[in-house]
């Protein structure tokens, strides 16, 4: 390992815990922001500070990383959840996932850890997908003339019906934006229910794996206990 990679180790341990904590607070905010539109202008003004701060914060992670990086490129390439953390708000509470994986106990290349990994980090992604979505929409659609979704609890409702690819039709976004939204959407459903039967068929040949070398080990000890 080079000084340059021993060097990115260091930072990336020394920053796992502010970054998830810097990721959390975003979220915080701008749930707020969202959900209280009436709050003074001060407040707001505030937070929006605050805001900006977390995101000086992603990006001086960011370009430290890069810095250090010997291949630039390929850091740029393994980590578009960190770059679009820098470009996109809305992105900046999933590299709060991204960053978990960093926890010791999420970390192995065996299929136990990588499954552990998989699960814990997808769980929360769906959550925090649907979560961050619905308030986008809510967010765009609130205001906007013959809005079906005036309520965050009817964005949640849209977002949870959405993913699960039923379609109601109660609720629908009716701005480019919310519909943008929408499309994100189901481009992520899709993406969360194929990592989610990938996961599901590796631990069922695992675990038949598993059975079968067992049962092996059974039969080979009892020929070699009858011989």
């Amino acid at each position: 390992m080079t000084t340059r990679e021993q060097t990115i180790r260091r930072w990336e341990r020394a920053t796992t815990w502010p970054l998830i904590g810097a990721s959390f607070l975003f979220l915080i905010l701008y749930s707020w922001l969202v959900l209280d539109p009436g709050m003074p202008r001060v407040l707001s003004a505030l937070l929006l500070a605050v805001l900006g701060i977390v995101w000086i914060v992603f990006a001086a992670d960011y370009v430290t990383r890069l810095v250090l990086s010997e291949n630039k490129w390929a850091f740029v390439s393994h980590n578009l959840i960190d770059l679009a953390s820098v470009l996109l708000p809305l992105a900046r509470p999933f590299r709060m996932l991204k960053d978990l994986s960093r926890i010791p106990v999420l970390r192995g290349n065996s299929g136990t850890h990588l499954r552990r990994r998989v699960l814990i980090v997808a769980a929360s992604f769906v959550v925090m997908f649907i979560y961050v979505i619905s308030l986008a929409v809510y967010s765009v659609e609130r205001n906007a003339p013959h809005a079906s979704i005036t309520s965050f609890g009817d964005s949640v409702w849209w977002a949870c019906v959405t993913m699960a690819t039923v379609g109601y039709g109660d609720y629908y976004p009716v701005t480019v934006p919310g519909r943008m939204f929408a499309v994100v959407l189901m481009i992520g459903g899709v993406g969360i229910v194929g990592t989610a039967s990938a996961t599901i068929v590796s631990y069922f040949n695992d675990q038949a794996r598993q059975l079968r070398e067992r049962r092996e080990e059974e039969h080979h000890d009892d020929e070699h206990h009858d011989g």
